[in-house]
């Protein structure tokens, strides 16, 4: 009986829902799903009214106008808007102003290109058969029809509107950042304005970033300190001339140090004073080994041999780190004999333009 109720149960699923196991798992049916197909086509207001499908495209055009629009307007603003480095407000305008800019102008772009082909482009359901590997000859000129189609169906050629202010727009659309990536160039020759700094005649070197004076007595043998210019602190360009300025001083055994000819007082009883600015890319070579009077630049280890002026003994830098001329005054304070002699930082500033 209990065998006859099962029976029936079982009968009962199988008319009104998925069949199941005794553990309550569903059970697949080998019976194969019908292809509902494509719903029934519904027509867009465009594709009903002329009207409507020239409003549209108006907008897509106002769209890619408005790209252009915003691509001017931040060129302008990067150019119009004064930028001082110690005037937050004009920072905070100047980016504000530029970022907006280029926000519409790909926004324009984006939307444009969605709204064109939400409402203008032909919205017909298609299956497209795809051959994992090159097709024949019939299937390629098949394919030529098919791009033919699909420009009749976008109306790319045919929508003059759209195509040329899209093209104006993509145009137009990369010059902020040509712009913005040609201000980060100097405007006056880089081997010249690399090679002169704030370093000079009599300049007192002073610890960084106190600006406090060293003596020549307070560096001892293995002894490193980092030194900037005296009256850097109260330049108004502080950040551009200590990029340029900043040198790193120490003191060897005088024995030690190999003298190329010319060069045999720009040390003071064994204290030498280098660039900061590795000649690779401008990292700052901060790093000093006291045993191997070694300096290492952090950023792609390029190591100087300050026993040999600093030359190149590994790494990526191809020229050693110019070298500072010093003297003391007639107070002991350690003072520049000169400038750099040669541009310092990276090597690429004496290439020619």
């Amino acid at each position: 009986m209990a065998e006859q109720d099962s029976a029936d149960t079982g009968t009962a699923v199988e008319k009104h829902e998925a069949p199941t196991a005794a553990s309550g798992t569903a059970v697949v049916s080998s019976d194969r799903v019908e292809n509902p197909g494509f719903e029934p086509h519904r027509p867009r207001v465009s594709d009903l009214s002329p009207e409507k499908e020239k409003q549209n495209e108006r907008r897509v055009a106002g769209l890619f106008f408005a790209s252009m629009i915003g691509a001017v307007g931040s060129i302008v603003a990067y150019i119009a808007i004064p930028f001082e480095a110690g005037d937050p407000a004009s920072v905070q305008l100047s980016n504000m102003l530029i970022g907006l800019g280029i926000a519409l102008s790909m926004l324009g772009i984006g939307f444009g290109a969605i709204h064109w082909a939400k409402s203008l482009m032909a919205n017909e359901h298609a299956v497209e058969q795809r051959h994992p590997v090159r097709g024949t000859e019939e299937t390629r000129a098949r394919a030529v029809e098919i791009f033919q189609l699909g420009n009749k169906e976008s109306g790319f050629t045919r929508r003059k509107l759209i195509r040329n202010s899209l093209i104006g727009a993509l145009a137009i659309f990369p010059l902020p950042a040509v712009v913005l990536f040609r201000g980060l160039a100097p405007d006056e020759d880089p081997v010249e304005l690399f090679k002169h700094t704030m370093w000079d005649e009599g300049v007192r070197l002073t610890r960084d970033p106190d600006g406090t004076p060293i003596r020549a007595a307070d560096v001892t043998i293995g002894s490193a300190f980092h030194v900037i210019p005296e009256g850097l602190n109260e330049s108004s360009h502080k950040l551009e001339e200590k990029a340029k300025a900043a040198v790193l001083l120490m003191r060897l055994k005088p024995e030690d140090l190999t003298v190329s000819t010319g060069r045999e007082d720009w040390n003071y009883q064994g204290i030498v004073a280098y660039s900061k600015i590795c000649t690779h890319v401008g990292c700052p070579v901060a790093l000093y080994e006291q045993q191997t009077h070694h300096l290492l630049c952090p950023c792609h280890q390029s190591q100087f041999d300050i026993k040999r002026e600093a030359e190149v003994i590994f790494g990526p830098a191809k020229r050693a780190l110019p070298q500072l001329p010093i003297t003391v005054d007639a107070e002991g304070y350690l003072v520049a004999r000169s400038d750099f002699t040669e541009p310092v930082g990276p090597s690429f500033w004496e290439r020619s333009l």
